[in-house]
């Protein structure tokens, strides 16, 4: 909702991965004259630039970024402290006058920018390590069957090999007493600027075929050798940053555990399961303006849907 009190404002930008977020981000920040944030929980990590479809270094050129390329991927960086960071960085911006894109896929990065991860989810190492004590006599297999039993919704949306994630579920259902999914959706967002949520919804034929195709180009690019690259750095392959989809599946192949080709089959099965999770996430928290689109429908036609959009609600030349 705009206010004409205030003279700049944010644009969230989300959707599925391979949905076009990053090439509508550049062009409408450079129209709105905006700097970027990025909401991605790998673009942060140096070194995981092909994996991540992080933007190219003419683009990092062209739109000043923020969140990238600003960690190595063994150091830890949460939803919670990207939120807090984040957050920062939009009040001097906003106090500034000047406007703002935050773009990406993480669901729970968005939310914190939102203000959306409650207070009282604070990590509890106790309960963690009963957690991890667990998974090492029954495995993790068996601890997201209990989260299924426990909190089927949110289980829907986490990935059943992450155990990472799978961990912090379980954590927030025995510490807080109630579903986990309940306690999120009792959270409201909590945004102190004006904002527009533009989601990006393609036809899923056409997603899935983008998402094939930008798996071979990440090949291509050189993925398996960016991998080795880390690996030789000394990266551990059990690095949380390392357990994503693209480079879990080449550590495999660079271990002899399958051929290059069995590699990217896996990869591509993987991202679109990742991809419909992410639409989870879109349906539950939905934008303002979602925008659907199939082969039909040029990048030109989009990006005047949302400039459209954005004019409508705030004042732009």
């Amino acid at each position: 909702m705009s206010d004409d009190t205030q003279t700049s404002f944010c644009i969230f930008i989300s959707g599925p991965t391979a949905s076009g977020k990053t090439a509508l981000s550049l062009e409408l920040a450079e129209w709105l004259q905006a700097d970027i944030i990025s909401a991605d929980s790998r673009q942060i990590y140096r070194g995981m630039n092909i994996g991540t479809a992080t933007p190219s270094a003419e683009e990092l050129k062209r739109i000043k970024h923020y969140f990238i390329n600003e960690r190595d991927p063994d150091q830890p960086f949460s939803a919670g402290e990207f939120g807090r960071l984040a957050r920062e960085l939009i009040d001097r911006s906003m106090a500034a006058g000047k406007n703002l894109i935050i773009c990406g896929g993480s669901g729970l990065y968005l939310q914190a920018v939102f203000g959306m991860i409650a207070e009282g989810l604070h990590s509890d190492e106790t309960l963690r390590r009963q957690i991890r004590e667990k998974a090492e006599r029954e495995g993790w297999d068996a601890l997201y069957a209990e989260l299924q039993r426990l909190d089927p919704e949110l289980a829907a949306g986490v990935d059943a090999r992450n155990p990472k994630r799978i961990s912090r579920a379980l954590e927030i259902c025995y510490a807080g007493g109630k579903k986990a999914s309940e306690i999120f959706a009792e959270q409201e967002r909590k945004f102190p600027y004006p904002y527009l949520h533009i989601g990006l919804d393609p036809e899923r034929p056409l997603l899935y075929a983008n998402i094939n195709t930008r798996v071979r180009r990440m090949i291509e690019e050189g993925l398996p050798e960016e991998v080795k690259a880390l690996l030789e750095r000394g990266c551990s392959p059990d690095l949380n940053a390392l357990n994503s989809v693209g480079y879990k599946e080449v550590i495999a192949y660079l271990q002899g555990k399958y051929d290059l080709e069995k590699a990217i089959e896996e990869i591509q099965k993987n991202t679109r399961r990742f991809a419909k999770r992410q639409i989870t996430w879109f349906r539950k928290y939905a934008p303002d303006l979602i925008i659907s689109y199939g082969e039909k429908e040029s990048f030109e036609d989009i990006l005047q849907r949302a400039k459209d959009m954005i004019k409508m609600n705030f004042s732009v030349c």
